[in-house]
């Protein structure tokens, strides 16, 4: 049976409460003044059997109109404050004639919008007032004269409740907005971050993999080509495949390193490997000659690993597409800034294959790392042939540069 009850209430219609408030508090207000029999220090009060049973009809009607407090309770206010000013104007007994009131002052403040139910509820209980005041101009005794002030004490409280109510609602609900905009924006980041991270994985891996993949086939072909004449020179094409294959593998486990340990990682190539990759560059035929305007000191780790990156990514870029030719690297730090000059001449011969320098990933990788540390790179053919790569790398973090 419990469950029943409790399955049923569940269930109950969302207009069943105020029906049932409604009966109660007619029921209330209308039997609070058909028993006069206790006793209390009330004004000389009009029957309420009075101009034909009046008292009794504006009860039940101020009673009933809570109701539908919640759909029109400024409506409902007006019906309630019209109905206790008529009763009150006629001298009629208090006790709690005035209850239907209450709960609509109440519903007003609590469910209306602020500043105008206030201005409502206000100006309803300053009428009440006023028309209480003249009503009791001359009761008798003068000790009653304080259900007069109780009554306009309990609107008072009755609004200030209903307020409160309100506010607490309105508090709750911008304090929900708040958390479901914080809990966006916590998504967010963590998408960004992860997008981020992906971007930067995808970036190692193509560089690490671009410049070993052209290492490789410009080694292989020489292999190919002088296996049978001469096998010593195949011996060290060999060895580079090796050695540039085996710092791949390493590169690679480096950046994917992250995806299973954290933070835990190798530390990226550096400026300080850029004699090692330029090695790597003239034993796939380049005539690669590095330029240095003054000595790079220590860098930032992010500005020495995207140089390094970007001249890697250009010296891959000539091999691909260029082939043999001459290269000159150009590193010109600054005092708050590292210009980088990657330029070649261009085709000695055949290139290995068609020149789209632009169409693939490389120069948007390379511009993407610039852009990360707050620097600009650009890319282009010269006019008299060849292709030249020129990038800027702050030295401090865009964000702290004043």
């Amino acid at each position: 049976m419990p469950r029943r009850l409790s399955a049923w209430f569940s269930r109950r219609p969302a207009w069943l409460p105020d029906v049932l408030l409604g009966l109660f508090v007619t029921a209330i207000q209308v039997r609070s003044v058909a028993d006069l029999g206790v006793t209390l220090p009330e004004p000389a009060a009009t029957p309420v059997s009075d101009f034909g049973h009046v008292a009794y009809v504006l009860l039940t009607v101020s009673g009933l109109a809570v109701i539908v407090r919640r759909r029109w309770p400024v409506t409902v206010f007006l019906i309630t404050t019209a109905c206790s000013l008529v009763y009150f104007t006629l001298s009629y007994p208090d006790r709690v004639s005035y209850l239907g009131l209450l709960v609509a002052l109440y519903t007003l403040t609590a469910y209306g919008d602020g500043r105008r139910s206030l201005r409502i509820a206000g100006a309803g209980i300053a009428v009440l007032a006023i028309g209480s005041l003249i009503a009791s101009a001359d009761i008798e005794p003068r000790a009653a004269l304080g259900w007069v002030f109780f009554r306009l004490g309990a609107l008072v409280i009755s609004t200030t409740l209903g307020e409160s109510v309100r506010s607490r609602r309105v508090i709750a609900a911008d304090a929900q907005v708040r958390a479901e905009l914080a809990e966006r924006a916590r998504d967010e980041e963590a998408r960004a971050r992860v997008d981020a991270e992906r971007l930067r994985i995808a970036r190692e891996v193509h560089d690490t993999v671009a410049h070993a993949i052209a290492i490789i086939n410009v080694q292989a072909g020489v292999t190919a080509h002088v296996l049978d004449r001469r096998p010593e020179q195949a011996r060290d094409a060999l060895r580079t495949i090796e050695q540039t294959s085996s710092r791949a593998l390493s590169e690679m486990r480096a950046v994917l390193g992250v995806l299973r340990d954290g933070d835990d990682r190798e530390p990226y190539p550096g400026l300080g490997d850029i004699h090692q990759l330029a090695g790597e560059a003239r034993e796939a035929g380049l005539d690669l000659s590095i330029d240095e305007t003054a000595p790079v000191t220590e860098l930032p780790s992010a500005v020495g690993s995207a140089a390094y990156r970007i001249v890697q990514e250009s010296i891959t870029n000539v091999i691909r597409h260029v082939g043999p030719t001459k290269v000159t690297v150009r590193l010109e730090p600054g005092a708050d800034a590292l210009r980088i000059e990657v330029v070649d001449a261009g085709c000695q011969g055949p290139p290995p294959m068609p020149v789209r320098r632009g169409g693939g990933r490389g120069i948007v990788g390379m511009r993407e790392r610039c852009q990360l540390l707050g620097g600009e790179l650009d890319a282009r053919s010269r006019p008299g042939g060849g292709f030249e790569v020129v990038a800027r790398l702050p030295l401090a973090p865009a964000g702290s540069r004043r």
